[in-house]
């Protein structure tokens, strides 16, 4: 059935998931297929941290299920994925204090792939010492490629507040790391 279910296109697979067992079963492991990995790089990428990442992952998922059961109407299922695991992302940080710790990177010995990892470490950082709507506006265009309107959308916001938003993260992002860049070029 999984080749058969692959050929339905979203909105189809978001109906079948209210049907009977075996196709909503199939329908979510399609759904699951085409956005898990965009939903669980948005959710690191927000959260910084890989346990939040994977906890807010696995509960988007549960409530995008609910949902469906419920027969809500949905057009854009990655946006509306997207919207979910940002509103669990915002309710996450309302329960706990900001942790700034940032997850491990692997080093290797080569030269340039130290450098780089210590590049992606330092751009974590910096996107984690951005406040909340600069770090999800960035993430959301630069990491998951969504298009201002889009973002809009997913946060209720208009969009010259976004570009706003990722304009501003990029220049904060860049104040951050020009000390450390200007540091490497010596």
């Amino acid at each position: 059935m999984s080749n058969k279910i692959s050929k339905y296109d979203d909105t189809q697979l978001y109906e079948m998931l209210s049907g009977k067992r075996n196709e909503a079963e199939a329908a979510f492991a399609e759904l699951y297929a085409r956005y898990s990995q965009r939903v669980y790089a948005y959710c690191l990428r927000v959260t910084g941290q890989s346990e939040d990442a994977k906890d807010i992952f696995q509960e988007t998922f549960i409530k995008f299920f609910d949902t469906a059961k419920d027969h809500a109407k949905v057009d854009n299922i990655p946006g509306f994925l997207l919207k979910i695991a940002r509103n669990i992302c915002i309710n996450n940080k309302r329960e706990k204090k900001p942790n700034f710790s940032i997850e491990d990177f692997h080093t290797w010995t080569n030269d340039s792939d130290y450098e780089r990892n210590e590049l992606l470490q330092l751009l974590a950082s910096a996107l984690e010492l951005l406040e909340t709507e600069y770090r999800e506006a960035f993430v959301l265009r630069l990491y998951q490629g969504l298009s201002y309107a889009e973002i809009a959308k997913i946060t209720g916001d208009s969009i010259p507040a976004i570009k706003n938003r990722v304009w501003r993260a990029k220049e904060k992002i860049k104040d951050i790391l020009t000390p450390y860049l200007e540091d490497l070029s010596k």
